[in-house]
């Protein structure tokens, strides 16, 4: 069942429960006025009655029923017996058997009660105790309500084609408007259909004035930047992987297939098992960084925050540093001079992940400086732990500067130095996992300043 079809049919429920409910009010409500005003026009006819019996010395029995037979108000099919005190019927107004068994209980109990009200079948019976004069009556009064009988099984029938005839204009109108309610969606659903891979750069429009279609197109929009900017991601990445193992892989097949044309010595086979070694773990450091990229970006489980000291991840990863690279430097200051007390550089995090690019950060700064030397400093406040990496090396170009956390991506000042351009992309997905801020600020041969904020608590 389609969306229109269901609003339709809950539309029309609510309405129809409603309605239904508000025409019962009506029915019950007419029902009871009707029962009520009958019994009050019968027992002041049964009253009226009876004092011109017991109260006008004139008026005898048979005098009495002459003018209830002539007289304009009657009711249909009343009938009027009145009983005094011993239970003896001193006046009945019709000589038709009494459809009401007037029983010593109940003349009893309109005594105590003072006014009864019945039903009986179809009629309906009041009794009344009447005093005058020190004696005491009891009036018996039944009639049937011709009159409000029909006019309810008129407005039963008026409440009955009315509810049919509204509730299926009803049903029509929910289903126009329930439609023309749902247009703007399916606008929306024929825009997202007709956008394909060669086609991301389209976008969808709907709604106006801000209302809940435009904001739903919007919220498209976003989700489309996100999946084109994805895509283009992916598309660069694998043009610029395939490139990359390209190259080692056509070293390695040229240096074998060189090998094997002649025959060589030991030396020179030593030479070139140790340009393809070399190639090899050129290519084993590639495999490693981009398996590593794909985990960060991609595969969230599996990463184990604890809480870590930063100095100590950061000490450890200069000595992963030193022990790659001899030549290489690092130097630490730990807060501002201005500090009494060494800050506090606890946090929770992944202490592999953010060893992986603290490395990868140091290794950068000193590869590209000439002095193979980085300062790092630490400082913290009550949110935030700060890592800044400073280096006097070549430097990144304002036109290089937007493109920098592309992987694969190397300035131009940067491609006579041996890299991938994983590093720093990576370093920006591990910062990302942990909520943090990076930021760059560089000068071309002045050198590079990269600082790193890690909230305490995830």
């Amino acid at each position: 069942m389609n969306i229109r079809t269901r609003l339709s049919i809950n539309f029309l429920i609510v309405v129809a429960a409603n309605l239904i409910l508000f025409s019962m009010v009506i029915y019950v409500t007419s029902s009871y006025n009707r029962r009520s005003d009958f019994y009050k026009r019968l027992g002041d006819k049964a009253i009226t009655t009876t004092r011109l019996l017991v109260e006008v010395s004139e008026v005898n029995e048979r005098l009495l029923k002459l003018i209830d037979r002539n007289n304009l108000s009657a009711l249909p099919e009343e009938q009027i017996t009145v009983y005094d005190r011993r239970n003896r019927i001193v006046y009945s107004s019709d000589d038709r058997p009494d459809v009401v068994p007037e029983t010593p209980e109940l003349l009893d109990r309109i005594r105590k009660e003072r006014e009864v009200w019945m039903q009986r079948n179809d009629r309906q019976v009041i009794g009344i105790a009447y005093n005058y004069d020190g004696r005491q009556w009891v009036i018996v009064a039944s009639a049937y309500d011709e009159f409000g009988l029909t006019e309810l099984y008129q407005l039963r029938t008026v409440i009955a084609v009315g509810l049919l005839v509204t509730l299926t204009l009803v049903g029509l109108t929910g289903w126009f408007y329930a439609g023309r309610s749902l247009q703007p969606i399916t606008d929306v659903v024929r825009q997202v259909d007709a956008i394909t891979v060669s086609k991301l750069d389209q976008r969808v429009r709907a709604g106006s004035d801000g209302d809940e279609m435009a904001r739903l197109a919007d919220t498209f929009n976003r989700m489309l930047d996100r999946v084109q900017a994805a895509f283009d991601i992916q598309r660069n990445f694998v043009a610029n992987a395939s490139h990359e193992l390209r190259t080692p892989l056509t070293v390695i097949t040229g240096q074998i297939e060189t090998t094997l044309i002649k025959s060589r010595t030991v030396e020179e086979h030593e030479a070139k098992w140790r340009a393809l070694l070399e190639t090899m773990h050129h290519l084993n450091k590639l495999a490693n960084g981009l398996l590593q990229l794909a985990q960060v970006s991609i595969d969230q489980t599996g990463k184990t925050f604890r809480e870590l000291s930063v100095d100590e991840v950061v000490s450890q990863a200069a000595r992963l540093l030193r022990t790659r690279q001899p030549d290489f430097h690092v130097g630490f200051h730990i807060g501002s001079d201005a500090d009494a007390d060494p800050p506090d550089l606890s946090m929770t995090g992944d202490e592999s992940l953010l060893t992986t690019a603290f490395l990868n950060l140091m290794e950068n700064a000193c590869k590209f400086s000439s002095d193979k030397k980085v300062e790092v400093s630490l400082d913290a406040d009550e949110q935030w732990v700060t890592i800044r990496f400073r280096d006097r090396g070549i430097g990144i170009s304002p036109t290089d500067m937007p493109y920098i956390y592309v992987p694969f991506f190397r300035a131009e000042n940067a491609r006579h130095v041996k890299g991938h351009g994983i590093g720093l992309p990576l370093t920006q997905s591990i910062i990302q996992l942990h909520n943090g801020k990076i930021g760059v600020e560089s000068e071309v041969n002045q050198g590079t300043e990269i600082t790193l904020q890690l909230p305490k608590r995830l």
